[in-house]
């Protein structure tokens, strides 16, 4: 599979999820809730942090991967549509990156879908059963993101191309998520310094959403993978 620049964003975006004012402040009670164990006692305990950090990781890795191959196996059934689905989808996305900067409020983006869980699983299998309720879940900062990356998913008609978009999703949000589970005191300290900063990340993200809006509407983001595709050494495209 050759270079694409959805790769790109799609991490991107997982990365700008990770920072939106819904997961932030979260992790550190995340990954409290996985391991049992108190924050003062989470870096020491580092071997079993890091199993249920990696199986968390799991959970929500396999249900974005789920959602990425229906929006693929949707475009599929409508390739004949590809090009209205890519111009309708790009109108969508941008619309989310309007509503991340505040230009509007929706209220079904106003309500808090998260599943919930009281009372962790017991066991590895219920940690990932945690990160299976955590991909489930739409609330109003990562629901637009994903959205997004689920409608060009669709618009792409290409499994592979879907999946692969998705897992790049994931490890987007993943990485850093990994590390602060390994460094969890490190983490709160950033927090306490990035968080007046947070509604920044939220403009960045529309920012980013209206801009692959637009290159999808104009069809410029398939001739922008081409421009790359070309300029990608013979050996590279070989390996990937």
């Amino acid at each position: 599979m050759t270079p694409h620049p959805g790769f790109g964003v799609a991490f991107t975006a997982g990365v700008l999820s990770f920072l939106s004012p819904c997961v932030l402040p979260l992790i550190p009670s995340y990954i409290t809730f996985l391991t049992g164990m108190t924050v003062e006692d989470v870096e020491q305990g580092r071997r079993n942090t890091l199993i249920h950090a990696s199986l968390f990781i799991l959970g929500f890795t396999a249900i974005f991967l789920a959602l990425g191959a229906t929006a693929t196996v949707l475009g599929q059934m409508t390739l004949a549509y590809r090009g209205w689905i890519s111009r309708v989808g790009g109108v969508l996305i941008i619309l989310f990156g309007l509503y991340l900067m505040g230009a509007f409020t929706l209220n079904f983006l106003g309500r808090e879908k998260r599943v919930y869980l009281a009372t962790k699983p017991v066991g590895y299998a219920g940690t990932v059963l945690v990160g299976i309720a955590f991909g489930a879940g739409w609330t109003p900062c990562i629901g637009p993101i994903l959205g997004a990356v689920l409608i060009y998913t669709s618009s792409s008609a290409d499994l592979n191309r879907g999946l692969a978009l998705l897992l790049f999703y994931s490890l987007g949000l993943a990485l850093p998520f990994f590390l602060a589970a390994v460094a969890v005191n490190r983490f709160i300290s950033f927090f306490a310094l990035f968080r007046k900063h947070m509604g920044w990340v939220t403009k960045a993200s529309g920012v980013l959403l209206i801009v692959v809006g637009v290159l999808m509407v104009t069809s410029e983001f398939e001739r922008l993978a081409s421009y790359l595709q070309g300029l990608t050494p013979e050996i590279l495209k070989s390996r990937l």
